[in-house]
């Protein structure tokens, strides 16, 4: 079973910038770039939202339209480790940040698709002052 925590999570001001971070493990060795990595969110009273997704090799990136521009999404495979950089935070990204992933290449049309990815961290929380 693989584990996933992400961290990083904190409350900061609008127009701040955090980086999160996804580390993944498991009791026998394991190979990050094995799989691809997304992010996703959930805002209280509110579903869960796919924000970006990233390819085994890092070759392929998506972004979800609302955070084009102020979010950077990259790995470390050697470090078992993904990211998401959020520059010019806006209240409305408060949320709980879950880093998931996929043993499928996620393409244009199934990127933002949470049935297709297995594994899921507990989630981080951010919140963005005004």
């Amino acid at each position: 079973q693989v584990q996933l925590v992400e961290s990083g999570g904190a409350l900061v001001q609008a127009g701040g910038s955090l980086r999160l971070s996804c580390t993944a493990s498991r009791f026998d060795p394991f190979e990050l770039d094995a799989y691809a990595v997304g992010w996703f969110r959930q805002a209280p009273g509110k579903g869960r939202e796919a924000i970006s997704s990233i390819s085994k090799s890092a070759g392929r990136k998506y972004y979800a339209d609302f955070v084009k521009g102020r979010f950077t999404i990259s790995r470390d495979n050697a470090k078992s480790t993904a990211y998401l950089e959020m520059d010019n935070l806006k209240p409305e990204d408060s949320a709980i940040y879950y880093c998931a992933l996929r043993s499928s290449l996620p393409g244009a049309s199934d990127w933002w698709n949470e049935g297709e990815y297995e594994y899921w961290g507990r989630g981080t929380q951010v919140a963005v002052s005004s």
